[in-house]
């Protein structure tokens, strides 16, 4: 895959390269696996002395999958977005994001699967943003490794938003909006759950009210922090946990049989486009069955 770009400083290659997000690594891979750089059309190495103006081509050479670990699974993804760059689905509940000693039929190898059959040039799955098995909604995947390395930049900035819808149930004045701002770490009793404690590390969601039917309440969320199970968490401490999430205390009535959870929106900058995307995905079907209900 080849990327141009035109010398600001005069400076080596690689000092410029670096303010792009091509890594040390990823500059070994250019010099031992094919690939090659370009300064005015003529082969240069990493050392070279940029001038201002000098034209800089980059040949990064293809992925592999060489380790094999990962095994593809033919799987029909619901994609919300895709180019050259980057890939975003509509995850369905039920699956890991990644394998594990539980988990063998997994997106990432759905993922796999999606790339072979269409016989892309990069093998490797590169997973952007994560959910869990029981969370609906969209994940972001790169499709080769220095798109994956400008997007994490954006991640530790927090610059990639991520916004969920939650049905949550419970008794008193749950407020139209507001932050929740509570530490989360872990029981000594347990490896799974998680819980608000003041020895837990910082964490920061915010909601929004979006619909209401008596006790139980439609929400728009925002992590501003990414603990693990921090929505459930908080909700539950606020005495509103998720339908369906009975780990947390969540209500069964209602006929969800998952954790009513669902990433509905992505925003980040496309660094290759330099523009915003906003990417969305629909209300899922055991959401809409429970809406119609309150609605009856």
């Amino acid at each position: 895959m080849r990327f141009e770009f035109v010398a600001d400083q005069h400076v080596k290659v690689k000092t410029f390269l670096k303010k792009h997000e091509i890594s040390k690594s990823l500059l070994a891979k250019i010099k031992f696996r094919g690939g090659d750089i370009l300064v005015n059309g003529v082969q240069q190495n990493a050392t070279y002395l940029l001038d201002i103006g000098d034209r800089v081509v980059v040949d990064i050479p293809s992925e592999e999958d060489t380790t094999g670990k990962l095994a593809p699974i033919d799987y029909p993804l619901d994609l919300i977005f895709e180019d050259e760059h980057f890939l975003a689905i509509n995850k369905p509940v039920g699956y890991a994001s990644i394998p594990s000693a539980l988990h063998s039929s997994t997106i990432a190898n759905f993922v796999k699967g999606y790339y072979i059959k269409n016989q892309y040039e990069n093998k490797q799955v590169h997973i952007v943003t994560r959910l869990d098995r029981d969370t609906s909604g969209l994940m972001l995947f790169a499709k080769h490794g220095y798109a994956h390395a400008r997007l994490d930049k954006q991640l530790q900035a927090k610059t990639i938003r991520k916004r969920y819808y939650a049905l949550v149930r419970g008794r008193g004045d749950l407020g139209p909006s507001g932050d929740i701002i509570a530490p989360i770490g872990r029981p000594k009793d347990s490896i799974i759950t998680r819980i608000v404690t003041p020895s837990g590390k910082y964490a920061h969601t915010s909601y929004k009210v979006v619909q209401s039917w008596g006790d139980v309440h439609l929400v728009d969320i925002q992590l501003h922090t990414g603990r693990t199970h921090q929505i459930r968490v908080h909700f539950s401490h606020l005495g509103f946990p998720l339908l369906g999430d009975d780990l947390y205390g969540g209500s069964l009535d209602f006929g969800i049989e998952r954790q009513a959870l669902h990433c509905q929106n992505l925003s980040f900058v496309h660094p290759f486009m330099e523009e915003q995307l906003n990417l969305t995905s629909p209300l899922p079907a055991d959401f809409q069955a429970v809406i119609k209900k309150l609605n009856n």
